[in-house]
């Protein structure tokens, strides 16, 4: 089913919010401020409702990735990796313009929402609130976050091989086979001629605790990921 993270203190507070409204006390949540940039990556993450499957069967997966590509070509957001789980969905992407990735999630998110209940004759909500996302800046945090992703099948232990998971980037982005839903990331063309074989070796490394962590905690805090002049440009031009 993936990985399993702690409940964010943004959902504890949301919870805090509606035992307040029911004794009679008024509560307001700020909605968490997402980054967002142009020509700068994102790792975006969309989950279940309740952590619940949104993947059911093979033809869950195969209309979620054609309603991805359609939504990328009508956003003009470049994707450079994905992974299908069953209860929730990585992408690293770069928009062109801000707002790009907030318009793909939800042309995405609606349509196959709407398609995977007519699908499974349900009704009501399939995805655990807003879609998460950071900013990613510099070559090693692209690929790092490029691994965490394409390895997220081996720490679920669906696989020992990522490459050989079939909803994912990884096969692509170690020379296995061509898909045309991915557009390479500058940090990954960087790697050289042999870019693939490269890769595969990244692959084969185990990502450090601490860039584990920091991956995860970025993510859940939707704070830009990167060195500190990254981060110090992103505060600069969000304000």
């Amino acid at each position: 089913m993936g990985e399993v993270e702690p409940i964010s203190d943004a959902r504890i507070g949301d919870q805090r919010c509606r035992m307040r409204s029911i004794s009679g006390e008024t509560c307001r949540m700020a909605r968490q401020t997402r980054f967002d940039l142009p020509n700068i990556a994102q790792h975006v993450v969309q989950r279940g409702n309740n952590r619940l499957p949104c993947f059911l069967d093979d033809s869950d997966r195969r209309r979620y990735l054609l309603l991805l590509r359609e939504s990328l070509l009508a956003t003009k957001v470049a994707l450079h990796a994905y992974v299908l789980m069953d209860n929730h969905a990585h992408l690293l992407v770069t928009p062109t313009e801000i707002g790009a990735v907030a318009r793909l999630m939800q042309k995405l998110g609606r349509q196959y929402v709407g398609q995977f209940n007519a699908h499974h004759r349900r009704t009501g909500t399939l995805w655990e609130g807003r879609y998460k996302s950071c900013l990613v800046g510099g070559d090693r945090y692209v690929l790092n976050c490029s691994r965490y992703i394409d390895l997220n099948p081996v720490r679920a232990r669906l696989t020992d091989a990522p490459e050989q998971y079939a909803w994912s980037s990884c096969a692509h982005l170690c020379g296995q086979r061509a898909d045309p839903l991915l557009t390479p990331h500058p940090a990954y063309v960087r790697l050289g001629a042999d870019r693939a074989a490269t890769y595969r070796s990244l692959l084969r490394e185990a990502l450090p605790d601490e860039d584990l962590k920091a991956i995860r905690d970025y993510l859940q805090q939707q704070r830009a990921w990167g060195r500190d002049d990254f981060r110090a440009m992103v505060e600069a031009k969000t304000q």
